[in-house]
């Protein structure tokens, strides 16, 4: 049996760690994972005839030679593995959490660091049990500041990805109605959020705060936390900003006490404009310069789905279908509602992972859709769809049926929210757009 020690220096010589055979490089150390539907310790011995230096296995049957290691469980090695990883690093690591707008306040964090120090950021969205190890374990001795993306469903998650990740630095982004199955309502949004707060309290790490937002405020005074840098839109904060224009790209005017700044995204959505500030505060707090901080933000573009918007041949299309909950659903039709342009529609698709709540809260944002102002609403998916005796919109159940009517009745010229829970695959009606 491997021990984790060994493991290590095993990793020091061949620090490129791989859990998929379809993604093998020389050298690399395969770690064969299980799932409820899958199990890669049958394929250890094609990773090592790919290329790989080693593979890590949990089963012996599949050691077939001395370049399978055996140890109790895969995952939990992978997990030890970047704890003792993260042991060795001697840099700041910020740790980023909340219901809405992680992943856009993650890159955009990076392009502001970037801007000075050379700097590892969460590649996509590996923040997850898995994800979390791979990234503290792509971060090497080059690098001097870091930021881990951390996500959750349920509570407990972000405990166990502090317990990895050791951040010396933290931020939640919001806390808002986002996988209410399996935090069980909103209440346990909070408290699994909070554990961020909760570790950074035990290891005297600071917290980044929007001192706009009741509830992270509500959050920090009952885990006692005492290192506070604050943003927001008052007077008092570390950075105070302002929010300018967002029609339909965000402009701000902020200032750090000493100097006042203006700068302009690519970036729609004005509900951006607190990741925005949040990225600004914490490029202040590790001594940028406004001019930099200023630059990272205005090179930044959006790739990623995510408050994207895209020119079509036919329609500016706002690309946010990566990701759907009402919080955010809420936030996209105000945003677009704001937004000058002569026809607006929107094609919503349905929210998971809100269990019982699923059918109100598919409601209240029927509802909502439908005072907004907008031209054309069009539904899409099963919870949706129950609702179509009720407004004065098209419903379909999938987003096949949606693109058969967009081929009979095409949308041109027209500002297109495109939105909905990853699972609906909305990106298969932008050919349409």
């Amino acid at each position: 049996m491997v021990t984790s020690e060994s493991l290590y220096n095993y990793y020091l010589e061949n620090p490129t760690i791989s859990t998929d055979t379809r993604n093998i490089t020389k050298g690399c150390i395969f770690f064969a994972l299980k799932g409820d539907n899958f199990n890669a310790n049958g394929f250890a011995a094609e990773a090592i005839d790919k290329g790989a230096a080693y593979a890590v296995v949990d089963e012996e049957s599949a050691v077939t030679n001395n370049q399978c290691l055996l140890v109790n469980d895969v995952l939990l090695a992978l997990q030890d593995l970047a704890r003792h990883h993260r042991n060795n690093l001697n840099i700041p690591v910020i740790g980023l959490t909340g219901s809405n707008g992680k992943t856009t306040s993650k890159e955009l964090l990076n392009a502001v660091l970037a801007e000075r120090y050379t700097t590892f950021a969460t590649f996509g969205n590996l923040n997850n049990h898995i994800g979390v190890p791979l990234s503290i374990l792509s971060i090497n001795k080059t690098d001097e500041i870091a930021v881990i993306e951390m996500g959750a469903n349920h509570q407990k998650e972000i405990e166990l990805l502090c317990s990895i990740a050791q951040p010396t630095h933290g931020i939640i982004t919001n806390v808002g109605m986002a996988h209410l199955d399996g935090f069980g309502g909103f209440e346990g949004v909070k408290k699994g959020k909070a554990e961020l707060y909760t570790y950074l309290k035990a290891t005297q790490g600071y917290i980044f705060i929007n001192r706009n937002n009741a509830y992270l405020m509500e959050m920090s005074y009952t885990a006692g936390l005492s290192k506070l840098i604050y943003y927001g839109t008052e007077s008092g904060n570390t950075i105070k900003g302002t929010l300018k224009s967002s029609d339909p790209f965000i402009e701000i005017d902020w200032t750090n006490h000493e100097i006042s700044s203006t700068v302009k995204t690519h970036l729609t959505g004005s509900y951006n404009f607190e990741n925005i500030l949040a990225a600004i505060c914490i490029g202040d707090f590790f001594d940028m310069k406004p001019e930099e901080i200023n630059n990272g933000l205005s090179k930044y573009q959006p790739i990623n789905n995510r408050s994207q918007l895209t020119e079509t041949d036919k329609n500016k299309v706002i690309c946010d279908f990566y990701n759907a909950n009402p919080s955010s659903m809420t936030a996209a039709l105000e945003n677009i509602s704001a937004i000058t342009a002569d026809q607006k529609t929107a094609i919503l698709g349905d929210m998971f992972e809100l269990g019982p709540e699923s059918a109100e809260q598919h409601l209240l944002i029927a509802k909502k859709a439908t005072e907004s102002g907008l031209d054309k609403i069009i539904f899409i998916g099963k919870y949706f769809y129950a609702l179509k005796n009720q407004f004065n919109a098209e419903f379909f159940e999938t987003p096949a049926e949606a693109a058969d009517y967009l081929k009979q009745k095409a949308i041109d010229n027209n500002l297109v929210l495109l939105k909905g829970s990853r699972g609906m695959k909305l990106e298969s009606l932008l050919q349409y757009l």
